[in-house]
């Protein structure tokens, strides 16, 4: 690098590039470590961005184009015996709930503006630098190599992800579905998570699926043809776009509820050098709530925050600077990671008491007025503590 750098930044995802923006935008000079070995595979996973997202990457000029971008007016979800709810725009006073962004296009923009950008040199391998920060991903292998323990717990769900084009248009709604299914082998029936989120913009009859289920129902799942797949899935939704086509292939992965038990650090063996931990890396929650790249983005924004507002002579390896981060970003992380696994377990419980139970919290939930909304304006990221997000 011409300069040396102020920040080497492991791993060049969306959470990663995105970093490196907002600090070019500082003037510091960024290392961004892309690895040559990144995959080539298509994601066909969805990414549902809140509001506070949104600004963020339109401050950047990164936000994509329609249809690229695919408002949600309404969301839509079903217990699994008459418990509904429904949370929509018009009633939070907003024209949307979030957006769901289409993958290879956001990373293409992120990438793009990173190379535009004088201030950060894409490297192949890291560099010293006075802040290390790690985005690579749970699967972080920075984070073994600094020996940061990653408290897990593994649901017994895979989440099972496509693409799909469907008869009827979805008309901007996220449905999402809580129930039941028999998993082969097993005598008793397993919960499931079943979602349908809207993709191709406006008026499109694109959505992707997120299905969470019991690691055998999984493996049957990926099993059968693709006409097959599409026709279970039409019946586990009720028909509720009628007939379905796959338009991409499935992926699989196991679903877990993880927290690293530090998030900064002393780098080992350097001096005044330090490290911090941001997005997946730092943590990871189950998707029927949505929310992990936008608590991955909330990372980065007050990362950038805690630097830009910090006495000008303490270094950016200051251990003290680094847990106004960690201590900020801890608390609303533990909350939404309580939020989603205290939703799973609450629907994976057996029984007509518990079904009874949580199926009445729904519907007492559906017009509970102010709690109703104050949790909706948590989840689009309006809450007053994220209005540092864009400068």
């Amino acid at each position: 690098m011409a300069n040396p750098p102020d920040i080497c930044i492991r791993g060049a995802g969306i959470v990663g590039r995105t970093l490196a923006l907002l600090l070019a935008r500082e003037r510091l000079n960024v290392a961004l470590v892309e690895s040559p070995m990144a995959s080539t595979t298509p994601d066909v996973r969805a990414y549902s961005l809140n509001g506070a997202a949104m600004a963020l990457l339109q401050d950047l000029r990164c936000w994509p184009e329609p249809p690229a971008v695919t408002p949600v007016h309404q969301m839509q979800v079903w217990g699994d015996h008459g418990g509904h709810l429904n949370f929509g725009a018009r009633e939070q006073g907003v024209a949307e709930l979030n957006w769901m962004v289409d993958v290879p296009v956001l990373q293409e923009r992120l990438a793009q503006a990173v190379q535009f950008q004088p201030q950060i040199q894409v490297v192949n391998a890291p560099v010293a630098a006075p802040l290390t920060v790690v985005c690579e991903g749970r699967a972080s292998q920075t984070r073994a190599e600094l020996g940061v323990g990653f408290d897990t717990t593994h649901y017994e769900q895979h989440a099972v992800a496509t693409r799909l084009q469907c008869e009827r248009p979805h008309e901007g709604i996220a449905r999402q579905w809580f129930g039941w299914s028999h998993a082969p082998g097993l005598s008793q029936p397993q919960a499931e998570v079943l979602a349908l989120l809207p993709l191709g913009g406006e008026g499109a009859r694109e959505v992707a699926l997120v299905w969470s289920v019991h690691p055998l129902r999984a493996q049957e799942l990926m099993a059968l043809n693709a006409e097959d797949f599409a026709a279970a899935l039409t019946e586990a939704c009720s028909h509720a776009l009628g007939g379905m086509q796959l338009s991409a292939e499935r992926a699989v992965w196991p679903l877990q509820l993880a927290r690293a038990e530090r998030w900064i650090g002393p780098m080992p063996g350097a001096a005044k050098q330090s490290f911090a931990l941001a997005g997946d890396a730092a943590h990871a929650m189950h998707p029927l709530a949505g929310q992990g790249l936008n608590v991955g983005l909330a990372d980065v924004a007050e990362l950038v925050q805690v630097i830009r507002a910090k006495e000008f002579w303490r270094p950016l390896h200051d251990l003290k600077l680094l847990r106004r981060y960690e201590r900020a970003r801890q608390a609303d992380v533990q909350a939404m990671g309580w939020v989603t696994d205290g939703l799973q377990r609450l629907f994976a419980q057996p029984g007509p008491v518990w079904q009874n139970l949580r199926n009445w919290g729904m519907r007492g939930f559906d017009c509970s007025g102010p709690l109703k909304h104050w949790m909706t304006q948590r989840a689009m990221g309006q809450s007053a503590d994220k209005a540092h997000l864009v400068s």
